[in-house]
């Protein structure tokens, strides 16, 4: 009957039944080719039914011909590994007993391993591995899949941004269950956010994928939310800096966390920033100046700070450091000068409607400026729309767009009457330069 069975499988999938028409098993030595065709055609047939009918007794059918298979052939390819998890899942769920569920673990755990063997992708497998251990051993296996995790963010190119959502919600677990200090959860929210932000930065051309990973971001942010206050940060990192002030990683840690979360109103960032600029003044150290100094109101000192940082640093923190010398400008009501800042933050990430909406509130703060217009100064709330459509343009995510849409409102709410355009000699939909600093050409509106 295996014989007659056989040679049905041979004929539905292609293998031939002769050495002259034999198919090639790719990845299987050649003196196996032979020895090997049997089992393939029966794992594949038992997957073929398990395919069309989802009834997981094809899966423990195909269990000792897959298993052959992927020991002889283990470059076969990515779906015998695929496929194999499924297969690896079914048997572990019909298990015996706990003894027999333990070591189908353990073999899962190394089809994992002979994966990377075979086909590299360390980092994401391992993640996967970790995925697979927390969604079979829940709670029990939370020591070793945040290891996995763990080791999976240190290796080279660090962890793909799908699973870094998952890679925080382990590192909370391994906290509250008491296996770490809350330090670590900081620690790991800096790494998964700065791998989210290359991510993005690599992908801000696709709208789709920008979009996927602007969701990661808020999966991480979401994540880390209840470890987020300034006065958790404080908690946290205050008796460390009280022990070793002027640990140089430490001061770095703390000004990097409590810079991203806006704690730069604390004593604890005063003093760890001017330890660390101090101990190491470098382009980074001035911009977390240039960020105290604003906190404590010394504008012009931060925009000293500012200027000296601006040529040292990364993209990122480049655009950061625009952005806190135009609001340094505006403090001082430079007003054109803190356009300048924000439209240099504007050209250095174009991903950001945060600049543009900064540039709405500095034309919305201008009507004095404006009054040559002959209505008011209003006309400066063209000009603001305009700039706020620019923001919803570059920036469509919901937190933005939602920011952007309620300024409109209100400085629509501010246009001129018709009537008052009308006597000023103002047509709606005409061009017109908005008069003074702004000097920037808009469309007439009125309400």
């Amino acid at each position: 009957m295996k014989t007659i069975k056989f040679l049905t499988i041979a004929m539905m999938i292609g293998i031939a039944t002769t050495p002259a028409m034999a198919q090639h098993i790719k990845g299987c030595p050649e003196e196996l080719q032979e020895r090997m065709r049997e089992p393939v055609a029966l794992y594949q047939d038992n997957w073929k039914q398990y395919n069309e009918s989802k009834d997981s007794r094809y899966l423990l059918e195909a269990y000792p011909y897959w298993k052959v298979f992927v020991e002889k052939c283990p470059s076969n390819g990515k779906n015998i590994y695929t496929r194999g998890e499924k297969i690896m899942e079914a048997k572990i769920k019909a298990a015996k007993d706990e003894e027999e569920r333990a070591q189908l673990i353990e073999e899962l755990m190394a089809l994992y391993d002979t994966r990377i063997a075979n086909f590299g992708e360390a980092s994401k497998v391992t993640a996967m591995k970790a995925m697979e251990l927390e969604d079979i051993l829940g709670e029990a296996g939370l020591e070793r899949y945040y290891k996995l995790y763990n080791d999976a963010v240190a290796m080279e190119g660090g962890l793909e941004a799908a699973y870094l959502v998952k890679y925080m919600e382990a590192t909370i677990n391994y906290v509250r269950a008491g296996y770490a200090e809350p330090t670590l959860v900081v620690d790991n929210y800096d790494i998964a956010s700065d791998l989210l932000e290359e991510e993005l930065q690599k992908n801000v051309e696709d709208s789709v994928k920008a979009a996927t990973i602007r969701g990661y971001i808020a999966g991480v942010e979401a994540a880390f939310s209840p470890y987020a206050s300034c006065e958790q940060l404080v908690e946290i990192y205050g008796k460390k800096f009280e022990a070793d002030p002027e640990n140089v990683d430490l001061l770095k840690k703390i000004t990097g966390i409590m810079t991203r979360k806006r704690c730069t109103k604390e004593e604890l960032f005063f003093k760890a920033t001017e330890n660390l600029y101090r101990l190491e003044p470098t382009a980074t150290t001035a911009l977390r100046m240039g960020q105290m100094c604003i906190s404590k109101d010394k504008f012009s000192d931060a925009i000293n700070y500012l200027k000296d940082a601006i040529d040292g640093l990364s993209t990122k923190d480049k655009y950061t450091a625009y952005m806190q010398m135009g609001i340094a400008y505006y403090n001082l009501k430079q007003y054109s000068a803190a356009r300048t800042a924000f439209n240099n933050a504007a050209a250095t990430d174009a991903t950001k409607g945060e600049p543009y909406r900064m540039i709405a509130v500095l034309y919305g703060s201008s009507t004095g400026s404006a009054t040559d217009d002959n209505v008011n100064g209003r006309s400066v709330y063209w000009a603001a729309v305009d700039v706020l459509q620019q923001a919803k343009r570059v920036d469509p995510t919901p937190e933005n767009v939602e920011a952007c849409d309620k300024a409109i409102a209100t400085y629509s709410a501010h246009f001129p009457k018709q009537t008052d355009a009308f006597m000023a000699g103002l047509e709606n939909g005409k061009r017109y330069t908005v008069p003074g600093w702004i000097g920037v050409t808009t469309t007439v509106r009125t309400r």
